[in-house]
């Protein structure tokens, strides 16, 4: 019986049709993209999955002095066919999982900062596809849990003072936050904003090069119309759309929060009213990714300090009324 280092040489040394596990396959191209500010170094043999991260973050600049974490994803296979489907998303420990199917798939271990992954040409050639599932899903998992705290939210700001707008699936949020930065307001991210952790103010930092709507959008916003929808997204904001092709916006990766907005769209009556702070701590907490040592009291201490800002419920039926009376609530401080 051969000794295990001569078991791991021989099997190093086989033909690449012996290689089962992949274990022979080079990843030889190697970048440090900056997403959110926070480096992650990817490996890759495929210069379309290089291209692909750079087209989700290759206009972020490093921001925060973190060591990289760690993203290989190579593909494997050169035949082409058909989208491939959904990936299935489960965690058990700290392992995350996001498997599409047999030849599509990433694993990452979200206590040591590290996710691996194959695709096959078919996955490749859909780069939203690509992007969406596997290389910002789980990127943005390993920020969300070492990183910074995420928030179901949007986020713009006026005049410094940044706003939150926050809510359940559908109540508006991308379209509010949309409709704020074509009426003047910075713009920072659509529904998804992260607090970074282990700071003393109420910084939000979000993806601010772009915007996805559901497709419903497009009976709001004409110009979404004809749109490319992410395939295999159904029921998901899938028309993605960057904001460098709207050069009257004004767009930033950050500010700091003084407004913290839970939006109710459709009822009968509009009006903006002061709520507690602890009515949305809850919902903010289901936010968070609990892994084997459960929610990380960091990104805890993260949402309560985000808390202490104002907190309101925005009412309304009208998008140009909500804009303008966040507007008033900006420059009156009512």
């Amino acid at each position: 019986m051969p000794k295990i280092d001569e078991g791991v040489e021989g099997y190093l040394t086989m033909d690449r049709d012996e290689d089962p596990l992949l274990i022979n396959k080079r990843l030889p191209l190697r970048t440090i993209f900056f997403p959110l500010g926070f480096p992650v170094e990817i490996a890759s043999n495929s210069p379309e999955i290089m291209e692909a991260a750079r087209q989700s973050w290759g206009r972020f600049q490093f921001r925060f002095p973190f060591p990289p974490l760690l993203f290989r994803l190579g593909l494997n296979g050169d035949g082409t066919g058909e989208v491939p489907p959904t990936p299935t998303c489960r965690l058990h420990w700290n392992m995350l999982s996001n498997i599409a199917d047999g030849d599509n798939f990433v694993v990452t271990d979200l206590e040591k900062g590290r996710s691996s992954g194959w695709v096959t040409r078919a996955a490749v050639e859909s780069p939203l596809y690509l992007r969406y599932f596997f290389l910002e899903a789980a990127a943005l998992a390993m920020v969300c849990v070492l990183r910074a705290a995420p928030i179901h939210a949007a986020c713009v700001a006026l005049q410094k003072h940044g706003v939150l707008l926050c809510g359940d699936s559908g109540a508006g949020k991308s379209t509010l936050a949309f409709a704020c930065a074509r009426a003047g307001w910075t713009y920072l991210s659509d529904d998804a904003s992260y607090v970074p952790l282990n700071r003393s103010d109420r910084l939000v930092i979000g993806n601010s090069h772009q915007i996805r709507f559901r497709p419903s959008g497009a009976s709001i916003f004409p110009e979404l119309e004809g749109r490319s929808i992410t395939p295999r997204a159904a029921g998901k904001p899938s028309i993605e759309i960057p904001i460098a092709e709207f050069p009257e916006i004004v767009a930033a990766d950050s500010c700091e929060v003084n407004s913290v907005i839970r939006l109710n769209r459709g009822v009968g009556s509009q009006e903006l009213v002061r709520i507690p702070s602890g009515s949305l701590a809850s919902a903010f907490y289901r936010d968070l990714i609990p892994t084997a040592a459960g929610t990380s009291s960091t990104q805890e201490n993260a949402i309560r300090r985000l808390l202490e800002a104002e907190t309101y419920e925005l009412r309304y039926t009208d998008l140009d009324w909500a804009v303008d009376r966040l507007q008033r609530l900006v420059q009156t401080g009512r």
